[in-house]
């Protein structure tokens, strides 16, 4: 699908200030919306939005398609009566800088569960209606995914493939039997989910308002630790007696990592998901749309080919290149939902069977401008080498240091060719530059993350991938939204032609 000549800002919610320990989808996150507006941005890009487990990634998560209950603002419950001010005063002091997932875990739940004990009580009748609306529209996930949810904590957070045999496999009598013990905690699970919903659909209706398309990110694979791979084992590579991942999903080794980077996601059984005519990615991507206005797909070359790894290797060294359905998919996808509003991340080593899979459904692919200056005048992330505006540019992406950090931790060797190709600086820092520079470059879409809006170093970085500690958990401060970088932000989109004005 074609882009128009747009900018806008990368930023997880979970980064937004609050009072509760975690970003949400409450009042900092619309105040966040008309700061996009008023600098003249028009795209705002999230990572997953779904239920993070084991790391707090939200590449990790129990569901493709669940919401993820952190996001849920107490505010918003308060003002649906659902909280009293009492239940939301003498809250735990948190930092305003960092997340702690573990307290904050804590408290949500403790907010959610009266939250729905409340509703129980004294919903009226317009909100249970909308309540099972939504438990009807989405029970094609919703039933197996607070069924899982409720079955994780009845197992003290043990992964299915841990629990007895017959309600791992899914036996009729043992789901008759958990359904009924459960059916307290299966119900609170759905009613966190309809909250979620309310909220994200209400802002997202306000962004839409505001010219602000809200930009998703799919992860290619799932957790085996989810609803997903213990609902559908019939479309996972896993093992037959232990319900482990018999081939493990994962990267060979290049010039970043000599033993290649081994993520343990369970690969899919893509023959029979073709025999399905792709069903549940139909529905997966279907449930994304619901949600978003673009998506990225991550890792976008392993629906080309993928590189496979048997279990029980510790790294990703021994592996294997496996042919992936891609035009068949998105072929079959295109059939039942029309032309896909999808960016490719296309990173890392692309051969030319991947190229030819983004091109032929004319999906964007991305350029990164901290990987352009260290290989001479042909590097392709080089802004003059952008073969059309087809592209998505950014300084750098959430896996990335910051630019300041990046910028300084170069030689001076590797800092004096990036600004003798800059030609002179914009005299407000490093960031600022490589924020003009994607600006100016034909790219139709150019994607800052908010820690180089701010001029922020090493210590704002979101994630260092292959590190499981400290990732996910950088939060910005209201005060930090300047009229300075305000001003600085619209002039320079101003300039280059991205703002909404400048194309009608």
């Amino acid at each position: 699908m074609p882009l128009s000549r747009a900018s806008g800002i990368l930023l997880h919610p979970t980064s937004f200030p609050s009072r509760f320990g975690i970003g949400d989808l409450g009042h900092e996150a619309y105040n966040f919306v008309n700061f996009l507006r008023d600098t003249g941005q028009q795209i705002w890009q999230v990572l997953p939005l779904g239920p993070t487990g084991f790391g707090n990634s939200p590449y990790l998560a129990y569901s493709a398609m669940a919401g993820n209950p952190l996001l849920i603002s107490p505010d918003k419950l308060r003002d649906q009566g659902l909280l009293s001010d009492h239940d939301l005063s003498n809250l735990p002091e948190f930092s305003r800088d960092k997340v702690d997932f573990d307290r904050v875990r804590e408290l949500k739940r403790s907010l959610l569960k009266k939250a729905y004990q409340n509703f129980k009580n004294n919903a009226q009748e317009a909100q249970q209606q909308a309540f099972q609306e939504l438990c009807s529209t989405k029970a094609f996930w919703l039933d197996d995914y607070a069924l899982y949810m409720a079955l994780g904590e009845a197992h003290e957070g043990a992964s299915w493939h841990t629990w007895d045999e017959d309600i791992a496999r899914r036996q009729p009598a043992a789901l008759e039997e958990w359904q009924q013990r459960l059916a307290d905690e299966i119900e609170y699970h759905k009613f966190i989910q309809f909250q979620f919903f309310q909220q994200w659909d209400d802002l997202k209706v306000y962004a839409n308002e505001q010219g602000i398309q809200i930009f998703g990110d799919l992860p290619i694979y799932v957790s085996h630790d989810s609803a997903d791979v213990w609902a559908h084992p019939e479309i996972f590579c896993l093992d037959a007696e232990t319900g482990e991942a018999a081939l493990m999903a994962g990267v060979p080794p290049d010039y970043f990592s000599e033993t290649g980077q081994l993520w343990g996601n369970p690969v899919y059984k893509w023959d029979r998901l073709e025999q399905e005519d792709f069903l549940w990615w139909v529905q997966r991507i279907q449930s994304m749309l619901n949600k978003v206005d673009w998506m990225r797909i991550d890792h976008f070359r392993g629906l080309s080919a993928y590189w496979a790894v048997a279990k029980g290797e510790t790294t990703a060294m021994n592996g294997e290149w496996i042919q992936a359905p891609g035009e068949a998919l998105f072929k079959t996808i295109n059939e039942k939902l029309g032309q896909l509003p999808i960016i490719a991340e296309d990173l890392g080593t692309i051969t030319p069977d991947v190229e030819e899979l983004r091109d032929k459904f004319e999906f964007p692919g991305m350029k990164i401008l901290h990987f352009a200056f260290d290989s001479g005048r042909e590097n392709p992330y080089l802004p003059y080498n952008y073969n059309s505006s087809n592209w998505v540019v950014y300084t750098g992406t959430h896996d990335n240091n910051t630019t300041v950090g990046w910028f300084n931790n170069r030689s001076d060797e590797e800092k004096e060719r990036v600004t003798r190709f800059l030609g002179g600086s914009w005299g407000h820092g490093i960031h600022w530059d490589l924020i003009r520079l994607a600006m100016s470059s034909v790219a139709s879409m150019a994607i800052f993350p908010l820690q180089d809006i701010l001029g922020f170093g090493s210590e704002a970085l979101m994630n260092t991938p292959s590190t499981s500690d400290g990732n996910w958990s950088w939060r910005y401060q209201s005060h930090m939204l300047t009229d300075e970088v305000r001003d600085r932000l619209r002039t320079v989109t101003e300039i280059y032609g991205r703002t909404p004005e400048n194309w009608g």
